[in-house]
């Protein structure tokens, strides 16, 4: 059964339910009001019949006495104390109520019976009769019009419920259509990405604050992020297969050079076996980073430890320094650092890596003196990488960060780069709850930032 079936059936079985559980509930509290209301009338009638009788003059004959007070549409009796009837007087059509049982009762009662199908107000009260004897005065009333007025309202109270479950079937129909609307919506627009392979979005009604409304937001989010990941997964696999193809081919190259003349030219040979090196090189760092950029955040594998900022970059720097023989300058610039060092949490090898990747590009594309800057300004330590070199155009500033995105004038094969490693540089960074930035111009050089907090 399809939801909407499942809602219209539900709610319309509830709401039914409901208007009947509300119509009997409104029918026997009115019944019981009216029948309540008649047993206190009927109960002060007698009580005026009794009084009426005990200042009676002995003169007048019982009968006459009872017949004087006997209701237009019931009876009066005297029932004596062994049981039996010693006077019944009756209203004209209701000789029958004659036949009743009799029941002598020792203190007052009042009930409604039912005799012969129709209702009656039955009040049975102790007075004393006129030989002295202690009897019961007996009232029977009939409630035939109230009988009648309640089987109108019966009958009413029927068709209109029967005639309000057409509203109410229709108006569960439509509360339906328009819970499951934008839920159609999305199955259809899903049917239709897995047809044609696009992704889309569904048509919102005008903006409300409800949960449909939200849950239409959060799928047109969803595709939309979807859409974005696909065309990046798409790019990525285009310039990952590119990147590795052609240092494949650079290799397949001089390996058939190698196989034609390595032989008899030693100087093909050298060269051809120094290119296969250089190029087996790039493809095992280019797939080692590829294999960290497949990562997630939560899989970095992080070891997050308090760390002296000083000590890590200084560190960095001598290494670096050692193994491309080039000069480079640590500057800190933070007060009182020698009683008060520079401590963050990170994990201290990708800190390291990140360091190493900034350092990297500034020998890359820089002849001249490297700094490294050390600041604090708040909670916010940074270590800047400033080169003097060929810089990066503004335009190309915010593509740099994009993986395989090269600045064609500052990341040519020449220079070896594969435009991963600010990637990766961004990505560990903020895994570790920092940043990178960069500021570059043309011809003049680029400072590269990376963004930590403080520990304090």
């Amino acid at each position: 059964m399809k939801l909407a079936n499942k809602i219209h059936l539900f709610t319309t079985v509830l709401f039914i339910a409901l208007l009947i559980l509300l119509s009997v509930a409104i029918y026997f509290s009115f019944s019981r009001m009216l029948f309540t209301s008649e047993l206190e009338r009927g109960n002060a009638e007698t009580s005026q019949i009794a009084e009426g009788i005990n200042q009676a003059p002995e003169a007048v004959e019982p009968q006459d006495l009872l017949r004087a007070y006997v209701p237009v549409n019931g009876m009066i009796r005297i029932i004596g104390s062994n049981g039996k009837s010693d006077i019944s007087v009756t209203a004209k059509g209701q000789e029958k109520l004659v036949d009743k049982t009799i029941y002598f009762y020792k203190g007052e009662r009042r009930e409604i019976i039912e005799y012969d199908g129709i209702p009656y107000t039955f009040i049975s009260h102790p007075i004393i009769w006129t030989n002295g004897e202690v009897v019961n005065l007996q009232v029977m009333e009939s409630l035939a019009a109230t009988h009648e007025n309640l089987n109108v309202l019966r009958v009413v109270i029927i068709a209109v419920t029967l005639i309000a479950t057409i509203p109410v079937f229709l108006s569960a129909r439509l509360l339906s259509n328009f819970i499951t609307r934008p839920i159609t919506s999305m199955i259809d627009t899903m049917t239709e990405i897995q047809k044609n392979g696009e992704f889309k979005q569904i048509q919102l009604p005008k903006q409300s604050k409800d949960e449909l409304y939200q849950m239409g937001t959060t799928f047109n989010d969803m595709m939309r992020l979807l859409k974005n990941n696909y065309e990046k997964q798409e790019q990525f696999v285009s310039n990952a297969s590119h990147e590795l193809n052609t240092p494949l081919t650079i290799i397949e190259s001089y390996a058939s050079l190698l196989k034609r003349r390595g032989k008899q030219q030693p100087e093909t040979f050298d060269e051809s076996v120094e290119a296969i090196h250089s190029e087996a090189v790039r493809m095992r760092e280019l797939t080692r980073q590829l294999l960290q950029l497949a990562r997630s955040d939560t899989q970095w594998n992080l070891v997050m430890t308090d760390i002296s900022l000083i000590d890590i970059v200084n560190t960095s720097v001598r290494s670096f320094r050692e193994a491309y023989k080039r000069e480079i300058v640590v500057n800190v610039e933070a007060e009182n650092q020698q009683d008060h060092p520079i401590i963050v949490k990170a994990d201290q090898q990708k800190l390291k890596q990140v360091l190493f990747i900034l350092l990297d590009n500034a020998c890359k594309y820089s002849d001249e003196l490297i700094k490294v800057n050390v600041k604090t300004k708040q909670d916010t330590a940074f270590i800047e990488v400033v080169d003097r070199g060929i810089g990066i155009p503004t335009s190309d500033l915010p593509k740099v960060f994009d993986r395989f995105y090269r600045v064609d004038k500052a990341r040519t094969r020449k220079k070896g780069g594969s435009g991963l490693g600010l990637s990766l540089a961004k990505e560990i960074a903020v895994a570790m709850n920092g940043d990178v930035r960069l500021q570059s111009e043309e011809g003049l050089g680029t400072k590269a930032s990376i963004l930590l907090e403080v520990v304090f």
